[in-house]
């Protein structure tokens, strides 16, 4: 939503931390006028469908190209998200939509390119799924090099840029951003898009701060002298221009400010993460396949929280093998050199879809037939991904983790598909960790409540905070109407998670309870955490380092003191204001 503070000020969101201040730079994107009114002549199809497979194939090999480019400098994010560009190119489905519009429409090549991508930007564009939805801006991004490549414009070029740059657009599209000279990109805001599009994920990960959805940014920058300056905060999604001398000056005493906190956190590289009073905390990662070993590994992580397994569903037409999910698991576990791995099974459904598993359109998604309850419908899935992660036990530490468990008697249903997994392996010959632990999202208030009779069922607990509070303060956290009253900090929640953590430590000591959610990510939340018991935080790996930092600030008896006293508070607010104050000085310029 576009908050508008005075014409110099604007509001979109944050997709990207941290602060830029310099010149800018306005990509205008070609518009192509509307062929899918124009026709052609019979004799004319097979012209235009060779002309299409000509453009198809240039715009290929210009992503090609970019891959290419990504990998032999090491950019394995980029050249992971051209590679789902490539698959969409290849995609029949993709290719037979130009083809038929041609020959059954009478379409020019044109047209046909445009009233396919257009449709198929709109299916994406109709799910109830962030994540989903941004997939529109992909197939806009391929079918606008597809155009470009047929009407012999040269698509936009950012691999070199003559200074330190901030880029302005409607929308920097993921080919774009993967191509970008990165060495003199400061920032970028764009119209459209949000936290999950691919190119906010790019930018993330180079620690490139970004502001999206930024409604009118590029007639405002219209509107400024080109060698004026403007500032982005990529943490609140602010676009500021036509700034004062003063505030330049701010502006660039915060940026050195950031810079000074961002080297002091190298420190905290590949070192153990331990409270002042001596309590060992494990600080693991969160990722989404295979690619992002060597970048927890860079800062340190001791081990992998969460593997979300549900990207390796994502973005194509069929199931994936179990060989091909094997190869992913054993390439983490065997990456991460005998450290944990635990590996989610697959978490499809609510805000993440998938079309081939042609799942039902429900009124209340997020309550519906999702994750587990999908793996124990579908047991030959479920098998599939079992065995695949129970063969890359052989070559590590990998633990299995059941999401979206509401009672003991799905649990129990779990564990017996994977005893079902282990016997088809010992029948087969292969090699597994037979004591392997198994443990469950605690992510509905149900569980939550009765974790003191699940943990006898499983070897630890990861708490799901993004969906444990949804459910527990019934606040869809994608309803921007209602987004004020989705809060982490909520009393409710404040006190499930304390239970939860009670329950996992009362049970014995082979037994945890971690946090894989955005409240593990929250350096506000570590002195409420630690002080609750928590023995695992998992985070992002730009957050990483954060954590480790205010957690080896923070002495645990202090922090069990501050988390009662926030336990007797009646409100969020109260409790966030109470963790502000109490946390200790020298911590505070690191929230």
């Amino acid at each position: 939503m576009l908050i508008v503070k005075n014409t110099n000020e604007l509001f979109g969101v944050g997709a990207s931390p941290g602060l830029a201040l310099g010149s800018f730079r306005v990509i205008e994107m070609v518009e192509h006028e509307d062929y899918t009114q124009k026709q052609i002549e019979s004799a004319e199809i097979t012209n235009e469908i060779e002309r299409i497979e000509e453009a198809t194939s240039k715009a290929k090999k210009q992503i090609s190209d970019i891959q290419d480019k990504a990998l032999s400098t090491g950019g394995t994010e980029k050249a992971e998200v051209m590679e789902a560009h490539i698959m969409i190119l290849q995609d029949p489905m993709f290719l037979e939509g130009f083809e038929s519009a041609v020959k059954e429409k009478n379409m020019t090549a044109e047209g046909a390119v445009q009233s396919t991508v257009e449709a198929n930007a709109a299916l994406f564009e109709s799910m109830d799924n962030a994540y989903m939805q941004e997939r529109a801006h992909d197939i806009r991004d391929i079918g606008a090099r597809i155009m470009n490549a047929l009407l012999g414009i040269e698509h936009p070029d950012v691999s070199t840029l003559s200074e330190p740059t901030i880029l302005i657009a409607h929308d920097i599209a993921p080919s774009m951003m993967a191509s970008v000279d990165q060495e003199n990109l400061l920032g970028i805001v764009t119209e459209v898009g949000g936290k999950t599009s691919h190119t906010a994920i790019l930018a993330s990960n180079m620690g490139i701060p970004a502001v999206m959805g930024c409604a009118g940014a590029v007639s405002i920058a219209k509107d400024i002298e080109s060698n004026d300056l403007i500032y982005i905060d990529g943490t609140q999604g602010l676009l500021k221009s036509k700034l004062s001398r003063d505030f330049v000056e701010k502006a660039k005493y915060d940026i050195e400010a950031e810079k000074t906190i961002k080297a002091s956190l190298d420190q905290f590289r590949n070192r153990e993460t331990i409270t002042k009073d001596g309590t060992v905390i494990q600080l693991v990662a969160n990722v989404m396949g295979p690619t992002e070993v060597d970048a927890i590994k860079a800062v340190g992580a001791e081990g992998v929280g969460l593997f979300r397994s549900e990207f390796l569903f994502m973005d194509r037409n069929t199931l994936p093998t179990e060989n091909e999910q094997f190869e992913a698991y054993k390439t983490v576990v065997s990456g991460m050199e005998n450290k944990p791995v635990i590996i989610r099974t697959m978490d499809i459904g609510g805000d993440k879809e998938v079309s081939y598993l042609n799942l039902e359109k429900e009124m209340n998604p997020f309550l519906g037939y999702r994750a587990l309850r999908i793996c124990l419908s579908d047991t030959e899935m479920f098998q599939t991904q079992l065995r695949a992660i129970l063969r890359a036990s052989a070559y590590g530490k990998a633990l299995i983790m059941f999401p979206m468990v509401s009672s003991l008697d799905e649990i129990r249903a779990a564990k017996e598909q994977v005893d079902i997994a282990k016997d088809q392996l010992r029948a087969s010959g292969h090699d597994f960790d037979e004591n392997i632990k198994v443990g469950i999202m605690i992510e509905i208030p149900s569980a939550a409540i009765i974790a003191d009779i699940l943990i006898k069922e499983v070897d630890f607990f990861s708490i799901g905070s993004n969906d444990l509070t949804q459910y527990t303060v019934a606040v869809d956290r994608m309803n921007q109407q209602i987004g004020a009253l989705y809060n982490s900090y909520h009393p409710a929640m404040v006190r499930l998670v304390k239970a939860v953590v009670d329950a996992a430590q009362g049970e014995d000591n082979d037994k945890f309870a971690g946090m894989c959610g955005e409240m593990a990510g929250d350096p506000k939340a570590a002195l409420l955490l630690v002080g609750l018991g928590l023995e695992e935080f998992s985070v992002s790996p730009a957050k990483l380092l954060r954590i480790r930092k205010m957690i080896s600030g923070i002495d645990r008896k202090y922090a069990e003191k501050i988390a009662n006293e926030a336990l007797s508070l009646g409100t969020a607010s109260e409790i966030e204001a109470l963790l502000v104050k109490a946390l200790p000085e020298e911590l505070k310029m690191f929230l």
